[in-house]
C-alpha cells in the first residue's frame, strides 16, 4: 500500500463497499428484525444505491474532502433513518479532516476515522457500550491513530483497525442495547448481533481487500 491514497484509490474502495453492501441486505434485516425494526439492511442498501448513483453521475474531482462529504450528503438524502444518517454523518465529518486535499496520507486517514467516530456518537447520542455502530467505530478509531502514532505502515494499521471492528462487534454481543429504538425491547437484545457493528465491519473489509489490491 503507498503512503498516500489518492482519488481513484478512494473511489475504488468506495464501489467495492457499494458491492458488499448491496449483498447484505437479508442479513442485516434478518439481525435488525431480532432487536429493532427490521430494516438495517434496507436502509444500507439504499445508502449504497445513491452512493453508486452519486458516483456515476458526477465527475471525479481532486478535493477529497468534497468526494466525502458530497458522498454523505446522498446517502443521507436516500436514507434518511437513524443508520442511514449515522453513516452519513461519518463521511461528512471525515471530509471535512480531508478538506482541499487531492491525495490522503496516513495521518489523515486517521484522523478521518477519529473524526468519523467523534460525529456519529454526537449525532447518535450513543457512547461506547450503547451496543450501536460505535462499539465497533470506536476502537477502530483509536487502533488506526494509535498505530499510525507508533509509526506503523498504513497496512498494518489498517489490519490493527479491522481486527480493533471485529473484537468491538463481538464484545457488543452480550451488551443490552440503551439508545434508539432497539432500547425499547430491553433484554431481548442482549446476546444478539448488533446490525450496526456487523454493517461497519463488512464497510471496513471492504476497504482493507480494497487497499491490498493496490500494494
Amino acid at each position: 500500500m503507498s503512503n498516500e491514497v489518492n482519488g481513484n484509490q478512494v473511489i475504488s474502495a468506495m464501489k467495492r463497499v457499494i458491492n458488499r453492501v448491496m449483498v447484505l441486505k437479508d442479513e442485516l434485516n434478518r439481525l435488525d428484525a431480532a432487536i429493532g425494526d427490521g430494516d438495517a439492511g434496507l436502509t444500507a442498501v439504499k445508502g449504497a444505491i445513491a452512493l453508486e448513483e452519486y458516483l456515476a453521475s458526477n465527475p471525479p474531482i481532486e478535493d477529497l474532502g468534497k468526494l466525502f462529504s458530497n458522498a454523505g450528503l446522498a446517502i443521507n438524502k436516500a436514507a434518511s433513518s437513524t443508520l442511514g444518517t449515522l453513516i452519513a454523518t461519518a463521511l461528512m465529518r471525515a471530509g471535512r479532516e480531508a478538506s482541499g486535499m487531492a491525495e490522503l496520507d496516513d495521518n489523515t486517514i486517521a484522523r478521518m476515522l477519529g473524526a468519523a467516530d467523534t460525529g456519529v456518537q454526537e449525532r447518535g447520542k450513543a457512547k461506547p457500550g450503547d451496543k450501536t455502530i460505535v462499539d465497533a467505530l470506536h476502537p477502530a478509531a483509536v487502533a488506526i491513530i494509535d498505530a499510525i502514532e507508533q509509526g506503523n505502515s498504513l497496512k498494518i494499521a489498517s489490519r490493527l483497525m479491522l481486527d480493533a471492528a471485529r473484537k468491538g462487534r463481538d464484545a457488543a454481543i452480550p451488551l443490552r442495547s440503551k439508545v434508539g429504538r432497539s432500547s425499547w425491547v430491553g433484554d431481548r437484545t442482549e446476546n444478539k448481533l448488533d446490525p450496526g457493528t456487523v454493517l461497519f465491519v463488512h464497510i471496513l473489509e471492504a476497504i482493507v481487500e480494497e487497499a491490498e489490491t493496490q500494494i
